[in-house]
């Protein structure tokens, strides 16, 4: 059984491994393998999904964890923590209307609404395992 205490790597894992599909998604639409592509993008979908749940059953089990690093460190922290967490307030409604445009062959505005929804997911999923370094990793709580 998975202790609670390892879900933040977990949810680390998980937002690499989202990453690394959504970037084979987009190189795959890129060079018209669109069945491959779908394939990587639901894959990405379904992985942040699973994300998801582990992250809310992990602060529902810890609550919020104290980001202990001092000096120039901390802003820069907090900086991307809250751009972080803004934009994936936003990840789940672009992602599920993207995949609806493209599930109703509506590729047109599917297309439009990717080139938002791409950016901001990846960046999302990047920032996640910077936070993750930040702090469990490098400025540890005692």
């Amino acid at each position: 059984m998975l202790s609670v205490s390892r879900l933040p790597t977990l949810n680390a894992a998980l937002n690499a491994l989202a990453a690394i599909l959504l970037i084979a998604g987009y190189l795959e639409i890129r060079a018209l393998r669109v069945r491959r592509h779908r394939a990587l993008m639901l894959a990405a979908f379904a992985v942040s999904i699973l994300f998801l749940v582990s992250y809310l059953v992990y602060h529902y089990h810890v609550g919020s964890v104290r980001f202990t690093g001092q000096g120039w460190i901390r802003p820069v922290y907090f900086a991307v923590l809250i751009s972080h967490t803004l934009l994936a307030a936003a990840v789940p409604v672009l992602a599920v209307l993207t995949l609806r445009l493209a599930w109703r062959g509506e590729f047109a505005r599917h297309r439009r609404l990717a080139r938002w929804t791409f950016p901001i997911w990846l960046y999302v999923s990047v920032t996640g395992v910077v936070v993750y370094v930040l702090l469990y990793q490098i400025y540890p709580a005692p």
